[in-house]
């Protein structure tokens, strides 16, 4: 959390995403050795010599939601973004509709369906 709280404090305008995102909220038990911020597309990468970090780039229509784990499910692992999928509708803080708003916003829709379907029929 020290780590979040440094790069915040130092990129004011980046939201904290992804496997930081869901380790803050207690969403996964992966451990991140980088933080992950978005950042606006059209804004420059930070200048940070520590913590380490990875930067990923959204248009300002597109939140910071589960939809982006299947988005970047190749960055951080399809078994990440189908664990946080559970683990939110299990926790019940997520409707299905709103997953698949954001899903076809990150055009992922056609992606997360059928792990949505096994996460709900499981």
């Amino acid at each position: 959390m020290w780590d979040i709280s440094i790069v915040a404090a130092r990129v004011p305008n980046a939201k904290i995403c992804l496997i930081s995102a869901l380790d803050f909220h207690g969403m996964t038990k992966e451990i991140s050795h980088k933080v992950h911020i978005a950042i606006a597309r059209t804004q420059r990468d930070p200048k940070i010599d520590y913590p380490p970090i990875e930067v990923y780039r959204f248009t300002d229509e597109v939140l910071l939601t589960i939809a982006d784990c299947f988005k970047f499910r190749n960055k951080i692992g399809k078994e990440i973004a189908f664990e946080v999928l559970r683990s939110g509708l299990e926790q019940k803080n997520i409707e299905v509709k709103e997953i698949l708003k954001y899903a076809k916003i990150c055009r992922v829709d056609n992606i997360m369906k059928p792990y949505l379907e096994a996460a709900i029929n499981r």
